[in-house]
């Protein structure tokens, strides 16, 4: 009996180191499986990166384009202006009234129409 109960002890270590080694083995592959994933995921990422920074550069560009526009579209309205206040000077008061009524609606429908594009183009 002694021979039988080292043969169950023997297929019992037996058993365990195998079970131990499928158990290694699952782990290192399912190791191996996330660094092929994560691999991958770097490469498929990899070229969006360069496309990426050229679209935000070409929208730094375009933004700093549309405020120049606009910058200079407001100095030429600011120079229309002020060449029209002499005229709006000889206007009777309340044609006087009415065109600085108009100026400040214009002025609002400006800076809403401004903040409109340069939040697009931001």
């Amino acid at each position: 009996m002694p021979d039988l109960k080292n043969v169950t002890d023997e297929i019992t270590r037996t058993a365990r180191d195998a079970a131990y080694i499928v158990v290694g083995l699952g782990v290192l592959g399912v190791q191996r499986a996330q660094v092929r994933r994560q691999e991958l995921v770097k490469r498929l990422g990899e070229p969006r990166g360069p496309v990426t920074e050229r679209l935000e550069n070409v929208r730094g560009e375009i933004t700093k384009q549309v405020k120049a526009v606009d910058e200079a579209i407001e100095q030429v309205i600011d120079r229309f202006e002020a060449s029209l206040e002499p005229l709006e000077e000889r206007l009777p008061t309340q044609a006087r009234d009415v065109v600085k009524q108009v100026h400040t609606r214009t002025r609002e429908a400006r800076e809403q129409l401004r903040s409109l594009v340069l939040g697009a183009a931001a």
